[in-house]
């Protein structure tokens, strides 16, 4: 992996200018990869289209999902429209634990905190040192520990990923073989013209 060095000191300082809820610093909700819950308005129609769209457009470029700026936002929105609230439990749950003064490990079972979301904690020193937090559903969606984030997928948000991704594959494959078909009509035309 090549490292740039421009890219790196951006992202040191926006890590640190990102909010600390109890010594925690929060999550970058802005990255693609972390999906918190966002209602667009957009029919899962229309996100088809957009999925298609897009497939044929990496194709061409030749990129493959990951691979493209543009599928990892369209991936974002898509998956977000069934996402937990991550960054409410997250900051709510920080918020409330921040309050609190024990320093073991605890359960916290607020209603309050998005509806009927549970976050379990450990404290030293008044700062967290390792989280948990739940949806309403009971699914771990995200932890903290060792000064770093991991989020985890719902059920529901693996449903939709891989939804998203059996249409984007089929349009893809689909324009592949057309660009190959394509590409194969030039050469024999090209073949053709020199006989």
């Amino acid at each position: 992996m090549q490292i740039n060095a421009a890219n790196y000191v951006s992202q040191l300082k926006q890590l640190s200018t990102r909010e600390k809820i109890a010594g925690v610093q929060l999550p970058d909700f802005s990255n693609t990869r972390i999906y918190t819950k966002t209602e667009s308005g957009i029919s899962d129609g229309e996100y088809e289209k957009a999925i298609i769209e897009q497939a044929i457009k990496d194709q061409a470029a030749g990129k493959f999902q990951n691979e493209s700026a543009g599928f990892n936002l369209l991936a974002k929105k898509y998956v977000s429209e069934v996402s937990p609230d991550r960054k409410g439990l997250i900051t709510d749950g920080l918020t409330k634990v921040s309050k609190e003064l024990p320093d073991y490990l605890k359960s916290i079972d607020w209603i309050a905190l998005i509806f009927d979301g549970e976050m379990k904690y450990q404290k030293d020193a008044g700062n967290i040192e390792y989280a948990e937090f739940y949806d309403g559903n009971g699914e771990m969606v995200a932890t903290f520990s060792n000064h770093g984030w991991t989020m985890f997928g719902t059920k529901a948000e693996t449903q939709r990923q891989m939804a998203m991704c059996s249409i984007y594959n089929k349009a893809w494959g689909q324009a592949a073989k057309q660009a190959e078909s394509g590409s194969q009509a030039v050469e024999q035309q090209g073949l053709d013209q020199l006989v």
